[in-house]
């Protein structure tokens, strides 16, 4: 809407209270379902109904659109679950709406009101069981589905897919950390039953007789178990469309089977469709909830007939007793149906008396004359749609063409595969330490589709969003499409700095300096890289003459500022007997730094060094300290070796992995009383975990060591939150701050005294997050505390972190506009002096002249950028 405003309710996600006598809680709006059911787990309290939508949708968004989900086969739509609610109006006052007014705020998609406040019922928390059934036809599902509602199946919810659904998703690509053997689906009717283990054997007895009723059949229990655990990614199928043309209804369970068949003989189309069955419905009647889609290509334009495909299944719906699942923009003139005809002129009248200027998402529900009238012509023009809409081809599968205004082709379909369910969004550390959605992945897909429709164009800030994401490849976790999203940003971090000549971010330009000159990224002298190394074992792991088939690789930050790790990771191997050799001065930083700042022609002759570097030692495996190094000789090389035709026959390993490894097998073991008792909580490193897959060796050598005891923070293994590090430091140290305050608070939230960690880069942020946020807590290197334990003793790195951190803030402060302004001002005289042309007499003239240099502001930036370079010399 010209000069709208858009009110976003992220940061009102407080949990407000919990009555656990009375199973109920109060929540602030914006709360993501899955963090609000996490903290009621740990009170034995669940959600009674949950969407599917669950990972990144809130509890307001759902009162105010309405609905059904999981959880819906006994509890109902998700109205029926809310006590109270309180609302802003149109007029600006505060109401409380408690059950009977409810009705005049939910499913009335932010028209009447802003919701503050919910009040709803919660249940407790019991462990559940889960079935598939599959069915061979509609028929026979329905008869199913009425059989359970008949003989009161103690069933807790009730899902179910098509077989053209089925079929998609065993073409739809896995996820890129999923490992594993794929789940192959029958092409059938799936349901899926969850219910309470203590109803366990009552529903089997009961579904052997109705799956002879309905001739189905119990499915394996992988099939369940994969339906289950990803019942959120119905839209996974979009990967290979790349578009879905959605239609949504609600039917009569009755209806179910005439419905889908229909829908089969009218639309020529593949139809996907996930539904859920209400138990209770609208008038006390069993319901089907319908999620429909068809594939497409919004790029083309025939999509436009196959979205009218959508007003085929609405009218099939309806002439057997449906309606649409909400009124919105487009369905005005079905809000009647909908909403029911009472219930509307509730609404209408509440709407003009509060805000009767129409300020609250005008057109929404109440209609638009413009709209409604186009709406009703193309319901006219259906029949004649129809043909052209099923006419349309319909591609399954991945199609990487060609780049798009210079976008690499398969970034380009993942821009249009991304579904914008904001699962990403929440679990985003761009995101939340900024709070701004361009900087989620969502926002970033978005944006490229934008900027290949010609609506955009790259300015450095929209260069930085790429560049400043931290690759902790926790929005991979989360995709509901499976995108590999944090390789596609560093595609485009190639193209926009190697490519396009784009600045990168600062800092980055001085490590690239250092990298050059002495082959580290922290300006340190390259005879110093091996000054930690400890003297007493030089000859036996350093030494020139010696050809060992493991080399040891520190990495920068070990080698120059956190040298302890260092230090304590080769007293470790050491003593677990493993035979090595350390790399030493010869050793080139990992490149890790100049891949993601899209340096990648300096990547690669640092690649080529350090390969040839650990040839010339004889050595076929390397062993890191640092999780950023392990991936670059685990993943990263090889990919890229063979890119360039260099051979590659090394292996990569963490030093944690050889360590416990030797545990396992009885061959080293840590005394008995080596540290005092302590409580410890660990940090999955996003390279060493989700990268690598390393989550199970830190923690066998941690519970090694005698007195000590582990305790998770709640967002741990493949879910662990990132430190805030590397690409955010350099950028905004401020907001890598508050993403490091976020891990660590979890830490404290865990009951931890010392945080463990084996990512310098991590244990680096930790430090400065601690310093800054006023922390009390220890940060701990693996290493050190597993050597501790030993009765080495090391020096302590904060100090250095310190030293070495005030100096690249300082040059991050000075590289921002800010900064730069300060620095003008208080050299004003001499760069004055230094002007070229005999500017500087002048400009010292206009200065005196009343209004003269306000008069010049507007030709500052122009001239500038031509007269520095001349200036900065002298």
């Amino acid at each position: 809407v010209s000069k709208g405003m858009v009110i976003d309710m992220f940061q009102m996600d407080r949990i407000l209270d919990i009555d656990e006598a009375n199973a109920a809680i109060t929540v602030q709006p914006g709360i993501i379902w899955e963090k609000l059911d996490r903290e009621l787990m740990k009170r034995g309290l669940t959600l009674r109904p949950y969407p599917t939508s669950y990972p990144g949708s809130t509890v307001g968004g759902w009162l105010a659109q309405g609905g059904s989900g999981i959880g819906s086969y006994q509890w109902g739509q998700f109205r029926d679950n809310v006590i109270s609610a309180r609302a802003v109006l149109g007029d600006g006052t505060v109401r409380e709406f408690g059950a009977q007014e409810l009705d005049l705020i939910s499913d009335a998609e932010g028209t009447t009101g802003i919701i503050t406040q919910v009040k709803l019922k919660v249940m407790p928390l019991e462990e559940m069981e889960v079935s598939a059934l599959g069915f061979d036809g509609a028929l026979d599902l329905q008869v199913f589905l009425k059989g359970a509602v008949r003989e009161k199946v103690p069933l807790w919810s009730l899902l179910f897919i098509n077989p053209q659904m089925a079929a998609l998703k065993n073409k739809a690509p896995e996820n890129s950390h999923q490992s594993g053997q794929a789940v192959l689906l029958p092409q059938q009717y799936i349901a899926t039953l969850t219910y309470r283990k203590k109803d366990s054997q009552a529903v089997k007895n009961k579904l052997s007789l109705l799956l002879q009723e309905s001739k189905g059949k119990m499915l394996d229990e992988e099939v369940a178990r994969h339906e289950w655990e990803n019942r959120f990614k119905v839209m996974v199928v979009k990967r290979i469309s790349p578009s879905l043309v959605p239609a949504e209804f609600i039917i009569p369970l009755d209806a179910l089977e005439a419905v889908l068949n229909e829908i089969a003989g009218k639309v020529k189309k593949p139809v996907i469709k996930e539904g859920l069955v209400l138990r209770e419905g609208r008038g006390g009647r069993p319901e089907v909830v319908v999620l429909g889609f068809i594939p497409s290509d919004q790029r083309k334009f025939s999509y436009n007939f196959v979205f009218a495909l959508t007003l085929t299944i609405l009218k099939i719906a309806q002439k057997h007793g449906g309606r649409a699942y909400a009124a919105g923009l487009y369905f005005g003139r079905k809000a009647k149906q909908v909403l029911g005809e009472e219930r509307l002129a509730s609404m209408r009248g509440f709407k003009k008396k509060t805000d009767g200027s129409g300020r609250l998402n005008p057109g929404k529900i109440f209609g638009s004359r413009l709209l409604d009238a186009a709406m009703g012509l193309a319901e006219m023009a259906e029949p004649l749609v129809r043909p052209l809409g099923n006419l349309v081809s319909t591609e399954i599968g991945e199609r990487f063409l060609k780049p798009v205004r210079g976008i690499p082709a398969d970034v380009a379909w993942y821009a249009y595969s991304c579904s914008q369910c904001g699962y990403c969004v929440p679990e985003c550390d761009q995101f939340y330490g900024r709070g701004w959605e361009s900087q989620s992945p969502r926002g970033r897909w978005y944006w490229l589709r934008e900027y290949m429709e010609g609506r955009q164009k790259w300015d450095q800030q929209m260069v930085d969003s790429f560049l400043a994401c931290t690759t902790c490849e926790l929005c991979n976790i989360k995709c509901s499409v499976n995108l590999p999203i944090e390789s596609s940003w560093m595609k485009l971090r190639g193209w926009l700095v190697q490519d396009q000549q784009r600045m990168t971010i600062p800092p980055f330009e001085m490590m690239a300096a250092a990298l050059g000159k002495e082959g580290n990224i922290w300006a340190g002298y390259r005879k110093d890289r091996d000054s930690w190394f400890p003297e007493d074992l030089k000859q036996k792991h350093y030494n020139s003459k010696k050809k060992t088939k493991i080399a040891y690789f520190a990495g920068c930050t070990a080698s120059y500022v956190e040298q302890d790790i260092a230090m304590a990771t080769v007293r470790l191997l050491d003593e677990a007997g493993i035979n090595f050799n350390y790399i030493g001065c010869q050793e080139n930083c990992c490149g890790t730094p100049m891949l993601v700042a899209g340096k990648w022609d300096l990547f690669a002759q640092n690649m080529q060094r350090n390969i040839q570097t650990v040839k010339e030692m004889g050595a076929d495996t390397v062993v890191s300290s640092c999780p950023a190094c392990d991936m670059m000789w685990r993943h990263v090389y090889p990919q890229w070796a063979q890119k360039m035709g260099i051979p590659y026959r090394i292996q990569a390993a963490h030093y944690s992995e050889l360590v416990s490894d030797r545990i396992q097998e009885g061959k080293f073991a840590f005394p008995e009383n080596g540290l005092e008792p302590v409580t410890v909580t660990w940090h999955d490193s996003c390279h060493m975990g989700r990268v690598s897959g390393v989550y199970d060796a830190p923690r066998k050598l941690i519970e090694a060591i005698p007195n000590v005891r582990l305790k998770e923070m709640h967002s741990h293994g493949p879910h662990a939150h990132c430190c805030g590090s590397v690409l955010t430091l350099i950028k905004e140290p401020p907001v890598a701050a508050k993403v490091g305050k976020m891990r660590l608070d979890q830490a404290v939230e865990a009951g931890a005294e010392k945080v463990l960690a084996l990512c310098p880069c991590c244990e680096f942020q930790f430090r400065v997050t601690r310093d800054k946020k006023n922390m009390d807590l220890d940060i701990v290197d693996l290493a050190r505390f597993g050597a501790a334990a030993l009765g080495y003793h090391f020096p302590e790195p904060d100090a250095q972190v310190q030293r070495q951190w005030a100096v690249f803030e300082s040059m991050i402060q000075l590289m921002t506009p800010e900064g730069f302004a300060q620095i003008m001002q208080s050299m004003w005289p001499q760069l004055i002096e230094a002007m070229p042309f005999h500017m500087g007499p002048m400009m010292r003239f206009m200065g005196k002249v009343p209004g003269a240099l306000k008069a010049m502001k507007p030709l500052f930036p122009i001239l500038f950028p031509v007269l520095l370079p001349k200036m900065l010399p002298k």
